[in-house]
């Protein structure tokens, strides 16, 4: 009897026994399936809680300029949607390279954005950054597009285009431009121009187009390829004069003004603003930021300040973006052999 009761009990404890080994067994497959799936998880709750700092929105120019003013826009609406600050950084020099390295080296969190216009895509066709610029960045979304406008200080005797191929035509090396820098969009456009009349303008290069803008104002330069959105508020008070708008057709915002096109067929440049991250960033922060950027043109104030500046929003999906940014990039860097422009 009493060898019976020992045999059930060693029976039984060897029962428990099983159970808990099987608990270990199962809690630790429990702890390595964790692990595995932790990384799954991870973004998707640092999505969820991002924004939990400011973060900062880098323009690759100094105050402004075209890419300053639509940054400036757009980030008291950024900081609406996600309840913390979007603060413009300006980071300028080197026709835009300088501010997008820094911003597309920075860490891939959500908390470094960058404000590109369409220089960022000449300004890597002619030098080749650190980084790839179609395929080392995030595209967020294209804000809008708009033409550039063709201006001269009054004192130029030029109304037209074909006027003032008349005039410098002769006179190679007489007539001055202002640009963004060596390698942005006003400098490619322009010395595209100026190839395609064949014309010699002698190449004044800035840190920005907003500081070239007020040498040409000033009269110290005499032309500039500028963006609309700071340009057309001094055409409309005399202080410059239009001579022309850069797209294939003439701005519905400016039908006055005719194209470079009706003087040289085939010329059209646009330029176009829009903003991307560091690749790497979580797309769930990308699609979050794209659908506040989208959300926001479709508001009055925005609206009404991107047409006033003549710019025509645009919005979209990143794909979208990143599809305006590879087109370009391959557009500049066959302008650029065409002309024969060489890094300084």
């Amino acid at each position: 009897m009493v060898a019976a009761v020992e045999v059930e009990v060693a029976a039984t404890k060897r029962d428990v026994m099983i159970m808990i080994a099987s608990s270990i067994a199962r809690y630790s497959h429990f702890r390595v399936l964790l692990a595995l799936l932790a990384p799954c998880f991870a973004p998707i709750a640092f999505a969820q809680n991002y924004p939990t700092k400011p973060v900062r929105m880098i323009v690759a120019f100094v105050p402004g300029g075209g890419a300053d003013i639509v940054a400036r826009q757009f980030t008291p609406k950024l900081s609406r949607d996600f309840g913390q600050s979007f603060v413009v950084d300006n980071r300028g020099g080197a026709g835009g390279s300088i501010g997008a390295e820094i911003a597309a080296k920075a860490a891939p969190d959500g908390y470094t954005l960058f404000c590109a216009s369409g220089s960022y895509a000449a300004n890597a066709a002619l030098y080749k950054p650190a980084f790839d610029a179609v395929t080392g960045i995030a595209p967020i979304v294209e804000v809008g597009f708009s033409p550039f406008i063709v201006s001269v200080h009054p004192s130029v005797p030029a109304k037209s285009i074909q006027e003032l191929i008349a005039l410098a035509r002769p006179k190679p090396g007489q007539l001055t431009y202002g640009s963004s820098g060596t390698g942005g969009i006003t400098h490619l456009a322009t010395e595209l121009m100026a190839s395609m009349a064949k014309i010699k303008m002698v190449h004044i290069p800035y840190k920005a187009s907003s500081a070239a803008l007020i040498d040409v104002i000033g009269g110290q330069v005499q032309l500039i390829v500028g963006s609309m959105l700071p340009t057309l508020p001094h055409v409309r008070a005399g202080k410059l004069r239009a001579l022309a708008v850069t797209t294939a057709e003439r701005w519905p915002t400016t039908p006055e003004i005719p194209t470079v096109a009706e003087s040289l067929p085939g010329y059209d440049v646009e330029l176009w603003f829009g903003f991307w991250a560091p690749k790497g960033t979580p797309q769930s922060i990308v699609n979050r930021l794209n659908a506040s950027v989208n959300k926001a043109l479709h508001e009055a104030d925005i609206k009404q300040n991107l047409e006033a500046g003549g710019l025509r929003a645009s919005g979209g999906t990143a794909q979208k973006f990143a599809e305006r940014i590879r087109k370009d990039v391959k557009r500049w860097e066959k302008v650029v052999a065409e002309i024969g422009l060489k890094p300084d």
